[in-house]
């Protein structure tokens, strides 16, 4: 196993990165735009990881002529470990690491190092995982570790059936095609995360609404104050066992129906 830090692999023959294959996107598209393209195309976070890892399957077995697997590893704060892949095998490889708790992705998020392993029938490190793998097929692995905002970290996880089939020029390669990654993904992290404010701040909305408006129902069924009213209606969801808002919209839903109007009493 090799580990170098994040961009840092050398080699002469190695292409600027106007002139690596897999970094001219497709149909003479730049990658950027294409990466742009697909946040912009993609509903949430996990779509865009799914797209991200289809994309970087079929870049990097453009260029090393096998097919190459490409797991997607995306660590936030309270929240679970997202993994997306180019494939299910893909995805399964990537469970399975999370599993043992620790592999060559874990290692390169963590350490934020492109981790190499150039033949998992032998790598020593992560010698339980990496014979997995290999009994399943997968004899190369290249982690690239993407920088994100505070609080975030992700990996692109590269798999290929031949033993030490990325070289120098590959990991180069797709040391410069993760900085371009790690843009688009920080950009739909950050439109996700703004999306979930969004979507809190319009719950919290309905909420509160809902519970004014059953707080105002209660205050005429009793004629009390809205302090008042809303103890009542606390002192029913502690009672019943469920959510203010559910208690709120029940209430309310009944005066709006046909129903009995349920009375709630101090």
């Amino acid at each position: 196993m090799d580990e170098m830090q994040h961009g840092a692999v050398s080699s002469n023959n190695v292409a600027a990165p106007d002139e690596a294959g897999f970094l001219g996107g497709e149909a003479g598209v730049p990658v950027a735009e294409h990466l742009q393209d697909l946040v912009i195309d993609s509903e949430d976070v996990n779509g865009f990881l799914n797209e991200l890892a289809v994309f970087s399957s079929g870049a990097v077995s453009a260029e090393v002529g096998v097919e190459v697997l490409c797991g997607v590893t995306l660590s936030r704060r309270r929240k679970a470990l997202t993994v997306a892949g180019s494939s299910p095998e893909a995805r399964l490889i990537d469970e399975v690491q999370q599993a043992y708790g620790d592999g060559p992705c874990l290692h390169a998020m963590r350490e934020r190092k492109t981790v190499i392993v150039h033949d998992t029938s032998t790598e020593e490190r992560w010698a339980d995982y990496c014979s997995v793998i290999a009994q399943r097929g997968h004899l190369s692995a290249l982690c690239v570790p993407l920088e994100l905002d505070e609080g975030a970290t992700a990996a692109l996880n590269f798999f290929a059936p031949k033993a030490r089939i990325f070289t120098d020029s590959i990991i180069r390669g797709c040391d410069l095609y993760g900085s371009q990654a790690e843009k688009a993904l920080r950009l739909a992290v950050r439109i996700g995360t703004r999306q979930q404010h969004a979507e809190d701040l319009r719950e919290a909305m309905s909420s509160r609404t809902a519970i004014d408006l059953a707080c105002g129902i209660i205050m005429g069924q009793n004629r009390c104050s809205q302090e008042e009213a809303f103890e009542i209606l606390k002192k029913a969801s502690n009672g019943r066992n469920q959510k203010l808002r559910d208690i709120a919209e029940s209430l309310i839903k009944s005066v709006a129906g046909a129903a009995p109007v349920s009375h709630f009493e101090p």
